[in-house]
């Protein structure tokens, strides 16, 4: 079981207003931000752009969601492996999710709407749209201070940032009955490159895996957000930041809706810089890194372990 406490993770106050692009206190975000992505593959954010109002309203809307019946929800489907919907299977009973591709524009989230039925409605729509941009800035000012604190160039930031797709992962968790287990999510790292997650109703579940083993629970709250590295920024990174393991235990006496914006390189050539790369860290992986066919690799080889997988798609030695 985790721990209740998040006081062994790095926390970043993205509220302080001192924290300026070039200022002092940036630069040392900078590197408390890659420091807590080499050691842990995570770091919690202290942002208090998304109000009380717009989560209220963000809840309601994933209400209205999972209350649709399964045969309108198991209408989202993708070409892109774990983009659709997920639910009722037997080995995660807990657990159901819908993806919202392209949720950073309104027309993302009014396709999504069209395929549940709820085209007319007006509010879910927006409030999506207005809650996922405001997670995309977070993404963005997270990538930023990675790069920046390696000391690379910011046009690979810049282009990193351009080519990214974006996923909005709706998490609905029910409690369980009585004769199932509290699992509502198995230990896994996330296949991006960076996925951000918010435990939006306020009821903790969300565990991280740290360096050491331990495992310890991260605290919900509205303005708390934990940045997670993905698979994807592992590779990026030459296998210095550390994707982050993560589970979810349901010890919640209610629904449980947590919301994930994920995000994945819509360009086929992941190059990773050269600062990244020295004596002490020689280049472990390919620069052709397709970020959608790595999860076509995963969906069919299904190899857990992430460093096995990563190896076993684009390492060096698999030449």
């Amino acid at each position: 079981m985790g721990s209740q406490t998040q006081s062994e993770l790095h926390v970043v106050d993205f509220t302080d207003a001192t924290m300026k692009p070039g200022s002092d206190a940036w630069f040392s975000a900078c590197t408390h931000v890659r420091e807590a992505l080499e050691h842990n593959g995570c770091f919690v954010a202290r942002y208090d752009r998304i109000g009380k109002e717009l989560s209220d309203s963000v809840v309601s809307a994933m209400e209205e969601l999972f209350s649709l019946p399964v045969e309108t929800k198991a209408q989202k489907t993708s070409d892109k492996p774990f983009h659709g919907y997920l639910g009722q299977v037997s080995w995660l009973p807990l657990y159901e999710s819908l993806g919202i591709d392209d949720p950073l524009t309104l027309q993302g989230c009014q396709k999504f709407a069209h395929i549940m039925g709820l085209q007319g409605n007006h509010r879910f729509c927006e409030s999506i749209n207005e809650y996922a941009k405001l997670l995309g800035k977070l993404d963005r000012i997270a990538k930023r201070m990675v790069f920046e604190s390696y000391g690379v160039n910011m046009q690979g930031c810049n282009r990193m940032i351009e080519s990214s797709d974006y996923l909005l992962r709706c998490m609905k968790y029910k409690t369980p009955e009585t004769d199932e287990k509290d699992l509502g999510m198995h230990s896994h790292t996330d296949l991006t490159i960076v996925s951000i997650v918010h435990q939006l109703n306020n009821l903790n579940g969300l565990e991280i895996k740290l360096k050491d083993g331990e495992w310890i629970g991260v605290d919900a709250s509205s303005s708390l957000f934990v940045v997670m590295a993905g698979d994807a920024f592992n590779v990026w990174s030459n296998g210095r930041i550390r994707p982050c393991e993560h589970r979810v235990t349901m010890n919640a006496t209610k629904t449980r809706y947590s919301m994930g914006l994920f995000s994945f390189s819509g360009d086929k050539i992941m190059q990773i810089p050269d600062e990244v790369v020295n004596e002490q860290h020689p280049l472990r992986y390919k620069s052709i890194f397709d970020h959608y066919e790595y999860l076509r690799f995963y969906e069919k080889e299904k190899i857990k372990d992430p460093y096995s997988r990563i190896e076993a798609y684009c390492g060096i030695s698999s030449l």
